[in-house]
This record gives structure tokens, C-alpha cells and sequence, in this order.
């Protein structure tokens, strides 16, 4: 009978599980439907493209109405942007951006390493144009090129003039440069009616590439140029005046990507690309002022790395100090020194959230950037700190432990969730420079997410003692970690649902009493496959230009390229673990601890022990941790970073969590529940 009884008791267990995790997916799926992480309703244009202007190393601090009157009179007529144009070398050179305006892909197709995904040979989709393509060479004083325009101009054709280019930053001749290239604009504006004709056919200023040195392949091959020509550079499109643009590749405001030139003028045609590009057409974006919202993403995304060591790093030295304190025994064994630790070790890893939300002041329009970073993050995590420390749930041992926790994941899920309005220009976010992803949860963001989450639940379950209970709250904490992560209006994850789901399953049977079966994980897994795919599917129903990376996911997989969509991110994966030294040694300690924390007898961690002893489903909660962390490493394309993020919180945080060392002489221990100790 009472075998049958436990029988029964775990079949209604599974039973609750797959219950709730049908309520995860169905929710994931819905909130597929929801709008794309875009503000307030971009616009789009309907006039063709007539006239694209283009130069290289034009930033938003060249543009003035005293040095530069003819571009900022198209500045004050059009939509304006800062723009990304990082290719497949360290610094884009014009070369390159002449190649993607045309091809619709990143850096030389001939030059590219394969696992940057770039078609070969590059193909120029202007072609696909109903109209002929007329090139007009600007980019010296020739009298004959306002007439090339003009003549352009006066029949179907679409025109592009090539303005020249700006010298670096240092360059003693880039103020003349300026007013030269400023003076060749003029003179191409007044061939297609004047900047301020009413009837001046739309036109577009993009500057392809942050420098156009006089050797090419060197930069290319090596890199070797000024590292203020890595830049955002200046985009404008008549089409939208007195808008921010964006677009579907960034969906934020006042922020485009140069393989969106090629998409804008394509959509303008009602053309189509030969196959699929990565850009989306420009649309604008209602705005007080367009121009010093691309003035600020620029300089903002200039000094934020420089910024970002001293501004996080003074706040996270106190976690290392905290951490000395408990993990060098004598100091630990104090209780007054005790204490200090565990408060520093707890509100340390606080920089993360606030890091990454800190655009919320505009740090970089001071004079002092980085001591005003460094500012925004001491207020904002003294803020969180208080709560942390001064809340009712510090009279428990575990209270503050988990709190912080919580807030490392809640914080940074609560801003993807809002549409990712912060991340721009703030340590630790989407950086546009980089060009990788512009919203939602990137796979540090998500290791961030998931050890906060993985770290507050262990701290619950010190106070939960049943079986229902634990396995009631692993699935809302896995739900909402995984709608968020995965939904296209907040998260637009994909790798996130298929580490999410398996992890928070296989925790919440571990915790159930429900011993882990093959057919377990199996069907785990493939629910994480089946809502992820479900989500993008839904994402994919929307239209192009507000579908994000998983609808994207979804054309790949219509094409035909599914196979080498995931060769490429192995290939990226594995590149990116054995190509930095540092992220390689990173990794390997990384193995170490997941091996050390998952057998702590064999690595005599008196503590560790102790701490299972005391609380059992301490050690569950690592065993989903390790697994959660090693899924999500081989499911991205970035996963050394997910990994580092996931081993850096819990290394910070568990060290709070043991108990203190054994009095010397004794067989004591310290009782976890002592909420002064």
C-alpha cells in the first residue's frame, strides 16, 4: 500500500508539472503576438529613393550650421540617425561600406571569414531596381558633377554621389575637409533642386564607414587605424523630417544599421532582394529632437567602454572585499567581520542591473563622463542596496542573499520587458559601435538573468519546506524568465527557451522527488524546441519589418538555411572559446567549478557540505544550475560569455551563502538560521 501510495503521489506530481509547463508555453506562444520592441509606431515612406549621398567618417559632431551649413540644412529637412557600419575587420573602411550599400551584407564578401555567413561572390541588388543606377564621382571639385546629377535627375534613375570622405579626428586637415565635402553637398543638393525646395526628390545621406584610409587592406587585414574613427556615423533620409529613424533591425530610436540602406531603397521600389538580407528599411520615429538623440547615441557609444571599468569596477571591489573576508577562515570565523562580508558580497554583483540601466541619466554630457557614470551607478546601487539590506526579509540568514538575487534578475528582465529603452550607451547593454544585437537579452544578459533566478530560488527553499511549494515556485520563476526571455516584444531570445525550459523542468522534478528519467529531459527539451519554434512562428506571421530574430529564425529555415545557420554558430561558438585566451581560461575554470561544486566531498568543501547538509536542495539547485549553464553554452552562438556571466554571479553570491568555517578545535557549525550571523 504504501509503495502505491508513493506511486500515486508521483504521478500527480507529473501531472502538476506538465500542467504548468503547458501554461509556460501557451503563454510564450501568446505573448508572440504582442507588438516588437518598438516606441511609439514608426512611420513608413512611400517615395522612392532618387538621391543618395554618400561619404565616410562623418560624425554627428561634424554637423553645424556654422561649419557644415549645407548638411545641417538636409539635417533639419529629414529624419537623422546615428548609424552603425561595423563590418567583418575591426574598423569599416569605405571600401567595405561601398560593397554593403550595394550588397546588403557587412565588410568584403571575398575577404570574410565563412562563420560571418556573407554570401560569395557579393551580389549588387541595386539591380533588382525598376530604375537604372547612375554614379556620380563628387568627391573632388569637378564642375561636371552637379550636371551629372541634374541629367540623372531628370529621368528615372536613381543617383549615387560620392561625396568623399572625412579624415580622422586627429587629422590637422579634417576642418577643411569638412567645408569641402560640406561644399560638394551644396552643390549636389542645388542640382536636385535646392535643400529647401519644397519638391526636392527624397534623398538619403549615409556615411558608409568610419574611416577611408589610402590603404585599404591594411586596416582590413590588420585593424591599424586611430581608434576615434570607430564610430556611429551620420544617416539622414528626406523622407521622414523632423523624425528619429529607426528601423526593424534596431527597433530603437535614433539608431539604424548601414545593411538597412539597401532595404530602404529596395522597399521604396517595392523591390525585392535576390534571397535574404539582414537589413530593414528606415522608418521614422516621432521626436523632440531627432538630431541631439543621435548627437547622444554617438557620443554616448564612444566613451561608454572607457568608461564602464572604473564605473563598475569601484562598486564590484567591494564584493572582493567582502569575499576575502568570508573565504579566508580566520577573518570568516569573526562575526562582526562575518557579517561586513556577507553585506558586501551580497550587494556587489547590485552594478550588474544598475550597469545596465544607467542611460536613464545621460551620464555622457557632463564633463566629467566617467566620473558621472561612476556616479549613476554608486546612487543606483546604493538605492537597491538599502532595499537589500534594510527590508523585513533581513531577519532571515538568507533574506538580503536572496533579495539581491532576485533583483539582479528582475531588473534587467523588467527593462527587456519594457522594450530594452535603456540599454543604449549604458555599461553592460547593446552597444551600437558593436552591432551585434540592439534589444532584448543577449546571452550575458540571459546568464545574468538565469544565476539571479537559479541563486534567489536556492535562497527560498531554505524557507519553503514542501515538495509543492518548491516545485509551485520553480515553474512562475520559470515562466517568467522564459516569457520574457523569449517573447518578440521583450526578450527576442531564441537560445533562452531552449536552456530555460529543460532547466527549470529538470529543477522543479528534482526538488518534487520525482527521480530524473532520459524520457524526462527528453520531453523537456523538446518543449523548450516546440515553444521557441512555436513563438517564432508567430513572430514570422507579422510583417518584415517587425519581426525580430525569431521570425527571422523562421525565413532562414524557409530558405533552406537551417544547416548552415547552425554550422555557423557552432563555428562562431567555438571560435570564440578557443580564440581569446581570456574567455579559453575562463572557460576552464569554469569546468572546474561545476565539477567542484557538484562534488564537494571529493574537494573536501567543508561548507559546501555543510550548507547540503543543512538544506538539501541547495545541492538540487546547483545540479540545475551546472546543467542550465552548460545547455545554454552549446545552444548560442555566444555561449563562453552566458557561461561566464552564470559562474561570475554564483561565485560572487555563494560564498554568502555557506556557513562559517568550523571553530577551531571543535566539531561546531554554524546554525544557518541565526539571523545574525
Amino acid at each position: 500500500m504504501l509503495q502505491d501510495s508513493l506511486a500515486s503521489s508521483s504521478a500527480r506530481r507529473l501531472h502538476v508539472l506538465a500542467g504548468l509547463l503547458l501554461a509556460v508555453l501557451l503563454s510564450s506562444l501568446m505573448l508572440g503576438l504582442t507588438p516588437a520592441a518598438e516606441a511609439d509606431e514608426p512611420d513608413d515612406a512611400s517615395d522612392p529613393v532618387r538621391l543618395v549621398l554618400v561619404t565616410a567618417g562623418l560624425t554627428w559632431e561634424d554637423i553645424s550650421a556654422e561649419a557644415t551649413p549645407n548638411l545641417q540644412c538636409l539635417a533639419d529637412r529629414s529624419g537623422a540617425a546615428a548609424m552603425n557600419t561595423t563590418s567583418t575587420s575591426v574598423v569599416s573602411t569605405k571600401r567595405q561600406g561601398l560593397e554593403t550599400l550595394h550588397s546588403g551584407y557587412r565588410g568584403l564578401a571575398e575577404e570574410a571569414p565563412r562563420t560571418a555567413g556573407i554570401p560569395t561572390p557579393a551580389q549588387d541588388q541595386w539591380e533588382r531596381l525598376p530604375v537604372d543606377t547612375a554614379e556620380v564621382d563628387a568627391s573632388s571639385q569637378a564642375d561636371g558633377s552637379a550636371a551629372d546629377v541634374s541629367d540623372a535627375l531628370a529621368g528615372d534613375e536613381i543617383v549615387q554621389v560620392d561625396l568623399g570622405s572625412v579624415p580622422d579626428h586627429d587629422d590637422p586637415a579634417r576642418e577643411q575637409a569638412l567645408a569641402e565635402l560640406d561644399e560638394r553637398a551644396g552643390t549636389a543638393l542645388e542640382a536636385a533642386g535646392g535643400c529647401d525646395a519644397a519638391d526636392l526628390p527624397r534623398t538619403l545621406l549615409v556615411s558608409v564607414a568610419s574611416t577611408d584610409p589610402a590603404d585599404p587592406d591594411d586596416v582590413e587585414t590588420t585593424g591599424a587605424v586611430a581608434s576615434r574613427t570607430v564610430g556611429l556615423q551620420v544617416a539622414l533620409d528626406s523622407a521622414f523630417p523632423g523624425q528619429a529613424l529607426t528601423s526593424g533591425a534596431t527597433k530603437q530610436n535614433g539608431v539604424v544599421v548601414l545593411t538597412d540602406v539597401l532595404a530602404t531603397v529596395l522597399t521604396s521600389y517595392d523591390a525585392t532582394a535576390d534571397g535574404l538580407i539582414p537589413g530593414q528599411p528606415f522608418r521614422g520615429v516621432d521626436h523632440d529632437d531627432p538630431q541631439l538623440l543621435a548627437l547622444d547615441r554617438s557620443r554616448a557609444a564612444e566613451i561608454v567602454d572607457s568608461a564602464t571599468v572604473p564605473a563598475l569596477g569601484s562598486w564590484l571591489a567591494l564584493g572582493v572585499i567582502g569575499l576575502v573576508i568570508l573565504l579566508v577562515p580566520p577573518l570568516a570565523r569573526r562575526p562582526g567581520l562575518r557579517r561586513v562580508g556577507r553585506a558586501l558580497a551580497t550587494i556587489a554583483p547590485l552594478a550588474l542591473p544598475v550597469g545596465l540601466c544607467a542611460s536613464i541619466v545621460p551620464w555622457w554630457r557632463g564633463d566629467h563622463d566617467i566620473l558621472a557614470l561612476t556616479g549613476v551607478v554608486w546612487g543606483g546601487c546604493a538605492l537597491l542596496s538599502a532595499i537589500v539590506l534594510g527590508g523585513p526579509w533581513r531577519r532571515h540568514r538568507f533574506g538580503p542573499l536572496g533579495v539581491s538575487a532576485a533583483l539582479v534578475a528582475v531588473v534587467i528582465l523588467g527593462e527587456s520587458a519594457l522594450g530594452s529603452r535603456f540599454q543604449l550607451g549604458s555599461p553592460l547593454g547593446a552597444q551600437p559601435i558593436s552591432g551585434g544585437r540592439f534589444y532584448g537579452l543577449s546571452n550575458h544578459l540571459f546568464g545574468m538573468v538565469f544565476a539571479g533566478a537559479m541563486m534567489a530560488l536556492l535562497c527560498l527553499f531554505t524557507v519553503l519546506r514542501t515538495p509543492r511549494a518548491r516545485v509551485v515556485w520553480t515553474i512562475v520563476v520559470g515562466a517568467a524568465v522564459a516569457i520574457v526571455c523569449v517573447a518578440p516584444s521583450m526578450g527576442a531570445d531564441f537560445g533562452s527557451m531552449l536552456a530555460t525550459i529543460p532547466t527549470f523542468g529538470l529543477l522543479a522534478l528534482l526538488v518534487s522527488g520525482v527521480r530524473p528519467r532520459l524520457w524526462h529531459i527528453v520531453a523537456l527539451c523538446a518543449g523548450g524546441a516546440v515553444a521557441v519554434l512555436g513563438v517564432s512562428f508567430l513572430d514570422w506571421l507579422r510583417p518584415p519589418e517587425d519581426r525580430t530574430h525569431l521570425g527571422r529564425f523562421i525565413d532562414e529555415l524557409l530558405s533552406g538555411e537551417l544547416f548552415s545557420v547552425i554550422i555557423r554558430k557552432l563555428a562562431q561558438n567555438i571560435a570564440m572559446t578557443t580564440g581569446y585566451w581570456a574567455l579559453a581560461l575562463v572557460m576552464l575554470l569554469a569546468v572546474l567549478a561545476s565539477i567542484a561544486i557538484l562534488a564537494p566531498r571529493t574537494f573536501h568543501l567543508a561548507r559546501l557540505v555543510e550548507l547540503d547538509t543543512t538544506h538539501p536542495a541547495a545541492y538540487r539547485v546547483r545540479v540545475a544550475t551546472v546543467a542550465g549553464t552548460w545547455l545554454g553554452y552549446a545552444v548560442n552562438d555566444t555561449g563562453p560569455v552566458l557561461v561566464a556571466a552564470v559562474f561570475g554571479i554564483w561565485l560572487a553570491f555563494l560564498p554568502a551563502a555557506l556557513p562559517a568555517p568550523r571553530p577551531t578545535g571543535t566539531g561546531a557549525a554554524e546554525p544557518l538560521s541565526d539571523p545574525r550571523s
